[in-house]
């Protein structure tokens, strides 16, 4: 006698994983490829400015904690750029059109994986949870306040005359913080619907979806966005029966069509990931402030400053990645301190970092008591320092032990002007006079190496005892940086 049909669940992920790729802040690629290795056991992993694919069999759970990425996608397809010149109008909306015709299956199973990522972690949920209905749980607090970022995503994001927005240029661009959500309100049931509906949409032709694009180069000259998203969203709705829903889809398409590449992926998570729900008061873009504090080498039970904290984000980071550690964020603003202190007691880190304050440049601390240094040394029209970033080097190698590290986040004009400080220390490469032995340009182009870091102990120590060990290229928007890494080879004898 056959028993009565078993539910199986959800479909486990490919046994080579899925396909993936994040956007990334230029110069952070490094950090993200680092990441994806070790915190999802990545492979196949592949850099391209400002993107980062690779392939994982990891969760939702576990794609969530990373930290460097702007964004996380699925990966459609990924391919060669369409063809602008000397071609016609149509030929090229032909292309565009391939990119739906031509594969579909590609199509069928990235939506399928998609499905299966978020049943797996519905179900995963219900296990936990011991509820019969993961969906009617009541959501986390960082789950409402996804909910309501998100909700006023689509609200900004919804163009007047109704057709695809062009993407935020989150991995290039724009860095800044977004402002702080107000979190009043119940959202809860508004979240819970639109999981429900994404979940239990077993059937691929009642999904909605609108689609979102990004072209630049030559395409972005000929084509506008909604031109391009109005092509491909008839392409959808032919060849899968899909309807559009531009304030409420169920699935969202990404394309971004430039010189290099075309490439087409959605969403996995509504909220990007650098938006984090731990952080009131936005302060260094959460990405880079992770970036720092990972290039710290943090082992647990270790001193960690950082000496000009303001709202206190690197150490924010720095907690919820090691926790085991003892953490001082020093200012002179009473404003930045209360931001810093709102941010502790919203992330639950209010007893793992202590806060002073006091002057940079008089530290209340024994020489040789901190075993590590992080900081953005803060800069732009508001922050004349001048001749003074020398005296804050100064306190910084006078309070860190013989061994420690210091990983400091430098503008264009702190960092030459600590290299002209070194003066002949550092020679330049001798393959172009415009280039230091880093082979970064002077002029700093975003391009160049696609910030890749480069090994520099073998030269010589910054004002006699830190040694300088890495630097990493990065932007901040339309300003450009760099994050250095030094160690201390010995007393300073201060």
């Amino acid at each position: 006698m056959s028993g009565a049909p078993v539910d199986a669940g959800p479909e486990p992920l490919p046994a080579g994983g899925a396909r993936f790729f994040c956007t990334a802040g230029r110069g952070l690629e490094p950090f993200l490829m680092r990441e994806v290795r070790v915190r999802l056991a990545a492979t196949q992993v592949e850099c391209i400015s400002g993107k980062v694919f690779f392939t994982t069999c990891s969760d939702l759970n576990m794609l969530m904690k990373l930290k460097s990425a702007e964004r996380l996608f699925l990966l459609i397809k990924k391919q060669f750029p369409l063809t602008v010149s000397s071609v016609s109008k149509g030929k090229i909306f032909n292309e565009m059109q391939r990119l739906v015709n031509d594969d579909p299956g590609s199509w069928s199973n990235a939506i399928s994986i998609w499905k299966n990522l978020h049943e797996l972690d519905a179900k995963r949920e219900e296990l936990s949870q011991g509820d019969s209905n993961p969906l009617k749980r009541k959501a986390g607090e960082n789950e409402i306040i996804m909910a309501k970022k998100f909700k006023t995503e689509q609200m900004q994001d919804i163009p007047e005359n109704g057709e695809c927005r062009l993407e935020k240029q989150v991995e290039e661009e724009t860095l800044e913080q977004k402002d702080c959500i107000d979190q009043r309100g119940d959202f809860q049931e508004e979240f819970q619907s639109d999981a429900e509906k994404a979940i239990d949409t077993h059937n691929q032709c009642d999904l909605t979806f609108r689609v979102s694009c990004r072209c630049s180069g030559a395409i972005g000259r000929t084509f506008t966005a909604q031109e391009v998203g109005r092509i491909i969203g008839i392409s959808l709705m032919k060849q899968f029966g899909w309807k559009a829903d531009l304030r409420n889809p169920n699935l969202e398409i990404f394309i971004h069509l430039n010189d290099v590449y075309s490439i087409v992926g959605i969403p996995v998570f509504r909220v990007p990931l650098a938006s984090r729900a731990y952080i009131r008061t936005a302060g260094l873009r959460s990405t880079v402030a992770w970036a720092l504090a990972s290039l710290a080498e943090i082992k647990a039970g270790a001193f960690v400053l950082d000496p000009m904290c303001g709202f206190g984000t690197i150490l924010l980071e720095a907690a919820k990645e090691w926790p085991d550690v003892y953490y001082v964020g020093a200012d002179v603003s009473d404003s930045q301190l209360l931001g810093a202190c709102d941010n502790l007691k919203a992330s639950g880190l209010k007893d793992k970092i202590e806060l002073l304050k006091v002057s940079v440049i008089e530290l209340p601390l024994p020489s040789e008591s901190v075993d590590i240094i992080i900081s953005d040394i803060p800069f732009g029209k508001k922050f004349k320092l001048g001749k003074d970033i020398k005296n804050i080097l100064q306190e910084m190698e006078r309070v860190l032990r013989v061994g420690g590290t210091v990983v400091l986040l430098l503008s264009e004009d702190h960092y030459w002007h600590i290299r002209d400080c070194e003066e002949s220390s550092f020679p330049l490469d001798s393959k172009s006079s415009h280039t230091d032995e880093l082979g970064i340009s002077k002029s700093w182009n975003p391009e160049e190496k696609k910030g890749l870091s480069e090994k520099c102990s073998d030269k010589m120590p910054l004002f006699g005892t830190l040694v300088p060990v890495e630097c990493y290229k990065v932007s901040l928007g339309k300003t450009g940086a760099f994050i250095c890494k030094y160690k201390k080879s010995h007393s300073s004898g201060l």
